[in-house]
Formats: structure tokens, C-alpha cells, sequence
């Protein structure tokens, strides 16, 4: 059975909302578009198999194969998008102007889906022409906690992975790791006319920032990474808040950190050190100290640049495989033991953004070179 249009398959995924959010009321289930391209890779002769993930009601990944044997190609992608607001245009219709498609998901990443469809389409023409299975892979919660991702537990019979994130058309490799972190210290208010009276939280939450800026220059001194355009890990204090009136000693305080490692750095082991940096600067303050993951993380990921997708994403493309400091599904999809690269038709820049659109010349390259890279890995 013949497939809609490209745009047609774009449209109609624009049309399902698929927000994931960490406010409930928000947040709304991936079924619907799940369903919807297991409907498409059924008319393909794929086998689809449709995955609640444990603990998330409503929210589901895709598998469906295409073939049989081991070593073939996943194409992945997240069926979710983040909220919106301020839009010119109907965040869930297809609006073609200027050359771009608007639309939520249009970049980031829903019409990816509708590319590697079409390609595949086009690039096979009946099971026995494949001596690699091809596999499609779409995930839920990518935008909030990875829920997905992180129920991959069945590795795809699989060897190499394409994640359709929007880069440009140029592979990427590398991508930085990101944690988020809040400490909360707790004193003992007081009439601040005398010190003696409670215990300052905040002049304690002093300490601990000063201890953190110490570990931040000394975990910059010891890792480097060239390929990023920001070499070094990075720690972002992003939030403080304390006390409630300057004539009492304040009671509470509380600091979010972002922390952003290099591939190589683990990130058990830097929320554990920093804990104990924490730990170590307030021994004999007699404050109590409380940790909260909030956002326990994704990993830092790289893919070796002699791997051959590596080589063949870069000979496909006419680019040299680069690396950025956001982070993606694609360390889950390692673990799983596939060697794997991001490349996708839309702009990171347009990403998270009002009127998010995809250019339209950008959509007939990427069908081209996911066609070039099915037939190298499957056939």
C-alpha cells in the first residue's frame, strides 16, 4: 500500500498534540501519533510492536522491523514536542509561507518521521531485497525526563543508529552531558540585631557557591574537549532563593545548579562528588543539608570518528561529524551497543521556539541521504 504525500504525513503529525511537560496538567499522551505511524510502517510491511512504558500512563515507544537478520539500521526519534506559547501562526496546522513550514514538531522533530518514511518507501521494493532489517524507533518524553529512551531495554536487532534531531544536516558525534542538582540548607531563624540568636542559611549557601566556583575551575582544568565549541565542562548556578525579610536571620536557602560534563565524565560520580564537596565546606556549620535530583540526567555521549557511520554520515552529507553541548536520546541508543550519530533536517535554533517551521529546501536533502544510507546498511 502506497504511502501519503511527504507533506501529507507532515501535516497530519503536526496535527496530533503530543506535549510532554513536567506540569500534568500540561502534559498529554503520545498514543495517538504513535498509532498513527504504526498504521504507516503496517502499509510498509513493517512488524510493529506498540510499548507502554511502565509508569507513564498514556505515553508509548514504537518498534516496527522491517526484515530479518541482525546488523541492520535504526532510525529514531522523540513523538513529542514542549509546550508553546506566543505563536503567530496555529501551532498544530501545516502553514507553508516563504518557503518554510510553521508548525510544532516541524524542526524538533516530528517531520523527520515523515522523511525517513518517504525514503524508506522509495528505497526498497519488496522484504527479499533486504539483507539487514531497518528499523524505526519512536520514543516518548524525550523533552522532559527521557521515559522512553530509558525503557529501551530489548536492543533492536540493529548495529548502527541515525536519531533525526535537528542539526543542520550535519552529523554530529559528541554531545555534552547535562544533570541538574538542588541543594537546600536549613538553619534557625532569629532577630538579626543578634547573630547568636539562629543560623544563617544563606551566609551558608555563600560557602557552598564558593566551594562549587572551586570545583568548577579545578573539573575545567582537568577535562578538555577541542571538538566543542565550549571546551570544558560547565556549571551554571541558575536559581537562588533565601530568607524573607533582611531583619531576620534566614532559615532556609536554596541553589539550582546545571551541570554540563564532556564525554568521559560520569554522571554518578559527579553528582557524588559534589555532594561531598557540599558535605566537606558546611562540616561545622551545624546546618542540615538536603539534596534533590532535579532532573537525574542524560550522559555524555560520544561516537569514536573512525566508527563507520561516523564515516558514511560525513561522506553522505559533505560534512565533518561536529559536536554540541545540548543533549539527545542517543546514549541510550549506545548502550544498546549501536554505534550512533544525530542528523536531522531541521535548526536547533528553531527548537523550543515560537513559530518553529522547517525549510522546505532542507526536506528533499535528508530523504536523499537517508535513502543512500538505508540501501549502504540494508541492502
Amino acid at each position: 500500500m502506497k504511502l501519503p504525500s511527504t507533506l501529507t504525513m507532515i501535516r497530519e503529525l503536526i496535527a496530533i498534540p503530543s506535549i510532554s511537560c513536567n506540569n500534568p496538567q500540561q502534559d498529554q499522551s503520545n498514543q495517538a501519533i504513535i498509532e498513527l505511524l504504526a498504521t504507516w510502517c503496517n502499509d510498509l510491511g513493517f512488524n510493529c510492536e506498540i510499548v507502554p512504558i511502565l509508569n507513564y500512563p498514556g505515553k508509548f515507544n514504537l518498534f516496527a522491523t522491517l526484515g530479518e537478520g541482525n546488523n541492520g539500521l535504526v532510525l529514531a526519534g522523540h513523538t513529542d514536542t514542549v509546550p508553546y506559547d506566543s505563536w503567530q501562526f496555529d501551532p498544530f496546522k501545516l502553514t507553508e509561507r516563504d518557503n518554510r513550514l510553521y508548525g510544532l514538531g516541524t524542526s524538533d522533530m516530528k517531520a523527520f518521521f515523515a522523511l525517513a518514511l518517504t525514503a524508506i518507501e522509495q528505497s526498497l521494493t519488496n522484504n527479499s531485497s533486504l539483507k539487514h532489517p531497518i528499523t524505526i524507533l519512536a520514543t516518548a518524553n524525550e523533552e522532559t525526563n527521557m521515559a522512553g529512551a530509558k525503557a529501551l531495554t530489548n536492543k533492536p536487532k540493529a548495529s548502527y543508529a541515525l536519531i533525526g534531531e535537528p542539526t543542520g544536516l550535519k552529523p554530529i558525534r559528541m554531545h555534552k552531558g547535562i544533570m541538574m542538582e538542588a541543594i537546600k540548607l536549613h538553619g534557625k531563624s532569629g532577630h538579626s540585631s543578634n547573630p547568636n540568636l539562629g543560623n544563617n542559611a544563606l551566609e551558608g549557601m555563600y560557602q557552598v557557591i564558593g566551594e562549587l566556583l572551586r570545583w568548577r575551575n579545578q573539573l575545567q582544568n582537568e577535562y578538555n574537549n577541542s571538538a566543542f565549541q565550549i571546551p570544558v565542562p560547565t556549571m551554571n548556578l541558575g536559581h537562588i532563593h533565601g530568607g524573607d525579610s533582611p531583619n531576620r536571620i534566614c532559615a532556609d536557602c536554596e541553589l539550582h545548579i546545571d551541570l554540563r560534563p564532556l564525554p568521559g565524565m560520569e554522571l554518578t560520580e559527579l553528582r557524588s562528588t559534589l555532594r561531598n564537596h557540599v558535605r566537606k565546606i558546611l562540616h561545622n556549620s551545624n546546618l542540615s543539608i538536603e539534596f534533590n535530583q532535579l532532573f537525574s540526567g542524560i550522559p555524555a555521549m560520544e561516537t569514536p570518528a573512525d566508527a563507520d557511520i561516523v564515516k558514511v554520515a560525513e561522506r553522505l552529507t559533505k560534512h565533518p561529524a561536529e559536536s554540541v553541548a545540548y543533549g539527545t536520546e542517543a546514549p541510550y541508543l549506545q548502550a544498546l551497543g549501536m554505534q550512533t550519530i544525530i542528523l536531522g533536517p531541521g535548526d536547533i535554533e528553531q527548537a523550543h521556539q515560537p513559530d518553529e517551521f522547517i525549510a522546505i529546501d532542507r526536506l528533499q536533502p535528508m530523504i536523499d541521504i537517508l535513502k543512500q544510507l538505508i540501501i549502504h546498511y540494508t541492502q
